[in-house]
């Protein structure tokens, strides 16, 4: 009687024992789907969201996004239809000719620093040689786009960039010949390459346009 006894809790301890693998089993594939799960909601949240700076104020972490100025201006009062239609021929001659100016404006700085690690003076010619002959390639259909108004505000707007007048820094990287070369040329259109920026006077308004053009509020 005892050893059917055993035999039968043998049989019940083995069939639990296997009841209880399979429990096992079931447990570990529903923990490993739900880490699974895990992971890809986590991989979903960040492919919605996006990483930002942060700070630490008064021991919490927040966000910390630099916002762009906002420039507020008097409303502008036109006098008649003609002044409200160059003041929009501006804004435009502005947002064409402004990133120029500041690929040109890149392009100088590029340059000096280039020419700093330069060993002698005839080193430095050749690579000015070398960077005038890119710049024809690059800029000269583009340039032969730009009416005359675009041109003499590209001239100023080199100016606000580089705080050097385009002549000086042709006489700067290629020397006082090629300066009043390229001077003469210009005045036979009547303009010039020593013309100055002046965002206080006359070109006031071409300044408010730039600061809401790099805004983004035009």
């Amino acid at each position: 009687m005892k050893k059917q006894d055993n035999k039968k809790n043998l049989k019940i301890i083995s069939y639990f024992c296997r009841v209880n693998k399979r429990l096992n089993i079931l447990l570990m594939t529903m923990f490993a789907m739900f880490c699974t799960l895990c992971v890809q909601a986590q991989e979903k949240q960040s492919i919605n969201g996006y990483l930002v700076p942060m700070c630490i104020y008064e021991g919490d972490t927040i966000p910390w996004i630099q916002l762009r100025p906002v420039y507020i201006f008097r409303p502008l009062i036109f006098k008649n239809k003609k002044e409200e239609i160059e003041y929009n021929r501006l804004v435009r001659n502005v947002k064409k000719v402004y990133p120029i100016s500041k690929e040109i404006h890149r392009a100088i700085i590029e340059t000096y620093e280039y020419l700093q690690t330069l060993p002698n003076e005839k080193a430095r010619q050749k690579h000015i040689k070398r960077v005038e002959k890119g710049l024809k390639e690059q800029y000269t259909a583009q340039m032969k786009k730009l009416s005359f108004a675009q041109g003499k505000l590209l001239i100023k707007l080199v100016d606000r960039q580089s705080n050097q007048t385009s002549y000086e820094l042709v006489k700067a990287f290629m020397g006082p010949f090629k300066a009043g070369f390229y001077q003469t040329f210009a005045s036979l259109f009547g303009a010039s390459l020593k013309k100055e920026y002046d965002p206080l006077g006359e070109d006031k308004l071409t300044e408010r346009i730039v600061l809401m053009v790099e805004s983004g509020q035009i």
